[in-house]
This record gives C-alpha cells, structure tokens and sequence, in this order.
C-alpha cells in the first residue's frame, strides 16, 4: 500500500530519483532475487522528490539511465540507491522481522539437552539479555547465523532435523498428501493391504506439530518412527 511504502533513493549526475517501494520487495531485489517489480513498487511513477509528487523529468532519465522506460530506471534506483525509512517504519519493519528470526530458530533449532525445541518467549529473552540487533533489511536465514552465534552463550541450542517414518492405515492413506507438506517427501510407498508408508524429513522444532498433524489425519491410528537426528 502506498501509506506503507518507502523511498527508494538515487543521487547520479546532479539528478535525484525516488521509487516509492515495498522495503521487504525491494530488499530482494537487491540480494538479486527474482521478484515482479509489480509487487516491489507503490507506484508506477520516477520522482524527483515524493514526498511532493514531483516526477523526474524525460530529460533527466535519459542524462543518467539511458532510458525514459520505468521498469529499467527504477530497478537501477532499488538495486544502487538507498532505502529511507520513517523511525516508525524502522520500528516496525525490525519488529515484525525480529518476531520472524524468533519464529525460525524456535521451529528450526532444539534444546540439545531435551531434544525439544525453545519457546519463542525464551528466545526473544534470550535475544534481549544478548542485546541482538535485528537489520530490517538482510533476510532472515541471513540473520539466524548471527543471532545464533550470540545466543549460543546463554542458551543450550543447535539445529536439528529428525526422519521420521510414517504408516497410514487404509481408511487413511489417502491423506498422505497433507504429510508431504508438512516436511521433505524422502520416499512413500503403497502396500498391497492399502496402507501408506513414508519417510519425511522435518525440522526438530515441528515435531510436536508434525504429528498432532498425523493423528488429526488417522484419528490416532498411524505408526510413526524416529530412524534419525540429522544434525
């Protein structure tokens, strides 16, 4: 939305441009990330100055783009200018981005001393005592590595995946498809009594999910199996 959006900024050549972005589209833009500039731009329009509506010149896209062409000239403006935000936008953008590094860890990281994943309350402490600081603008997995590295003199904690096999019953083979997305598909089979069988692998932090999921499906009668803790 447009009230959402930030600016986009290029100074080259005495010219300033501006796009008016969404900052979590236009950063994946600049990581290099294929993304539909549609949804990166509030719109479709090169400033001189935003804040008043002004457009830049024909004249002036050419000195400095080469190109009157919008598409060309704003994703030069994302990937080389700077993004400037409001203190509010700031404060939002870290928050939400914050609650999305907590999210990540607690599903994808586990207590090595009881196999069971963090709660996101212990985490966000965790990040707090630490005095992690969240950068709105590099991408969660980027983050994780960091917040972990500091995390990890305060909190017993490591990433883990676990195998898991899975047998549905024939009245509720069918239903082996939500089980597939609910992790990686590593091999399934079909039996001859009409049973369904499956290695999944999922992250150590969704295991209590992954089979409240699996009995919700076969109302209890599943046969599930740990083969492996990957780490």
């Amino acid at each position: 939305p447009l009230d959402q959006a930030v600016v986009a900024r290029l100074e080259s050549y005495g010219e300033r441009f501006e796009v008016l972005v969404d900052p979590d589209q236009a950063q994946r833009i600049r990581q290099g990330e294929d993304v539909d500039l549609e949804d990166a731009v509030a719109a479709d329009s090169i400033f001189s100055n935003a804040a008043h509506a002004e457009r830049a010149s024909d004249e002036s896209l050419l000195k400095v783009f080469k190109t009157t062409e919008f598409e060309e000239a704003a994703i030069r403006i994302i990937k080389k200018g700077e993004i400037h935000l409001t203190s509010e936008q700031r404060r939002h953008l870290i928050a939400e981005k914050r609650s999305r590094v907590v999210t990540f860890i607690s599903r994808n990281a586990v207590n090595p001393q009881t196999g069971f994943p963090h709660p996101p309350q212990r985490i966000e402490l965790a990040m707090e005592e630490a005095r992690v600081s969240i950068d709105p603008f590099k991408s969660v997995e980027e983050q994780v590595k960091e917040v972990i590295k500091a995390l990890r003199p305060l909190l017993p904690i490591r990433f883990e995946e676990i195998r898991i096999a899975v047998k549905l019953p024939p009245d509720y083979a069918a239903r082996g498809y939500e089980i597939k997305n609910a992790g990686m598909l590593e091999q399934d089979e079909w039996q001859k009594d009409g049973s369904w069988i499956a290695v999944v692998r999922i992250p150590a932090g969704i295991q209590e999910e992954f089979y409240d999921l699996v009995n919700k499906i076969s109302k209890g009668n599943a046969e599930t199996r740990i083969i492996e803790r990957v780490l």
